[in-house]
């Protein structure tokens, strides 16, 4: 008795023997003319041949079912030494298009639409139905609108690629049903932005180097305010993504965190809310010598060392609170909150020194910071005579001990490395 084929195997049977012959044959010694429409004859049949493979990978669960795999995918990775990230993407496809999106699935097999772009096109159609709690809108009047967002997308493939076609799809609301995309949109944004909320978190992790890792996920409202207020701390950056501060190029994202140390030092403390029944200070001990001489160390509130050069500039531009200690360790002033350049003396520094007024450094004036070239700590006081703007990179310096620096006559600040 003749076994009796089924049809569809019959045809695939039929095509692997037609590409059997095409295989012997070189396509090298074709005319240009024809290599052209072979090379598109090809790409269409391909493109045919994978959607096919994704309807019946749709239709297929028994195989898996019968051999114990976990899926279809699963099975058809296991026995092609395929990535089951490749199958189960295919899968995925002709799940969507056999149980969803009809239109897009006949247009697949026909050689409408590449699977590049089928992917792209039942991801936008699935994210604007999971939309419909967002809309006031019945659930017929719903489906004629996906109705119509498929047609149109399924459409648009004879014209656009893939990624122009994920660009259609994100707006698509506007083409089909331009009346609700106001409305979703609105919504989409409300919830993303209480998701957003909901995940906003910042850790921060001692490394025990002398740095702490901060990790932080926030809105994107706040990331993007948070990057304008550190790039005002900045110099302009080159187009190879590098500083230049005082002739020394300098990585792109170390400027920004040194430049997110100056944004918390100049924080106003008047604006802060109130911790610990006064505006946010930072609490420093040390002893009266490491004050005196600026050699040394001072411990924070929570334990943390500095350099009692790093507690001098401080100072400068923090309120602070320091618990100065004397030879027996006894607290000689405790209380006294460092007075700060006020916003006039602030502007009538920039007026007179216009930049940084280091040897060579052209930082404008409103990226600098106030110093004391007298240390307030050591009896500086607070004045124009006593004040001088330098970059963040130059107050640094003037309070690192590695360095000498001195006044030049027309007042700038000649740095020098000790020897």
């Amino acid at each position: 008795m003749t076994e009796v084929t089924h049809p569809y195997l019959a045809g695939v049977d039929t095509a692997a023997a037609a590409l059997e012959q095409i295989v012997e044959l070189e396509p090298a010694f074709l005319p240009v003319s024809d290599q052209r429409r072979a090379v598109l004859a090809m790409r269409r049949l391909s493109t045919q041949v994978q959607a096919m493979e994704a309807m019946l990978m749709a239709a297929a669960g028994g195989v898996a079912e019968a051999e114990g795999s976990r899926d279809v995918a699963a099975w058809v990775a296991h026995r092609s030494h395929d990535s089951l990230v490749t199958t189960r993407r295919l899968q995925r496809l002709g799940v969507a298009c056999d149980q969803r999106w009809h239109r897009l699935g006949g247009a697949l097999v026909a050689g409408q639409v590449n699977v590049d772009q089928g992917h792209v096109i039942a991801g936008a159609l699935d994210d604007l139905a999971s939309a419909a709690a967002l809309v006031d809108i019945g659930a017929e009047e719903w489906g004629q609108v996906l109705a119509r967002a498929e047609q149109h997308l399924v459409e648009q493939a004879a014209h656009f690629g893939p990624r122009e076609l994920r660009r259609l799809g994100e707006r698509i609301l506007e083409a089909v049903a331009p009346e609700l995309a106001e409305e979703l949109e609105g919504r989409q944004l409300a919830d993303a932005e209480r998701r957003a909320r909901r995940r906003t978190l910042l850790r921060i992790q001692h490394l025990g180097d002398g740095t702490a890792l901060i990790k932080a996920r926030v809105p994107e409202a706040a990331a993007l305010r948070l990057k304008t207020s550190l790039e005002a701390f900045t110099s302009p950056r080159r187009a190879d993504g590098r500083c230049s501060t005082d002739g020394e190029a300098v990585p792109y994202d170390r400027r920004m965190g040194e430049a997110f140390c100056s944004l918390l030092e100049t924080l106003d403390p008047a604006r802060l809310p109130l911790h610990g029944g006064d505006a946010t200070t930072m609490m420093i001990t040390m002893d009266l010598a490491a004050l005196t001489s600026g050699l040394g160390t001072a411990t924070l509130a929570d334990g943390s060392r500095i350099t009692a050069g790093e507690a001098r500039r401080m100072a400068c531009t923090a309120n602070l609170v320091p618990a100065v200690l004397g030879t027996r360790s006894v607290p000689l002033d405790l209380g006294h909150t460092a007075r700060l350049f006020t916003p006039a003396q602030r502007k009538a520094l920039a007026l007179r020194d216009r930049e940084c007024r280091a040897d060579g450094c052209s930082i404008p004036a409103t990226w600098c910071e106030a110093h004391h070239w007298q240390p307030w700590l050591l009896g500086g006081r607070t004045d124009l005579a006593n004040g001088i703007l330098l970059c963040s990179r130059h107050h640094h310096l003037v309070h690192d001990d590695r360095y000498l620096h001195d006044r030049m006559p027309n007042g700038d600040v000649r740095f020098a490395r000790r020897r």
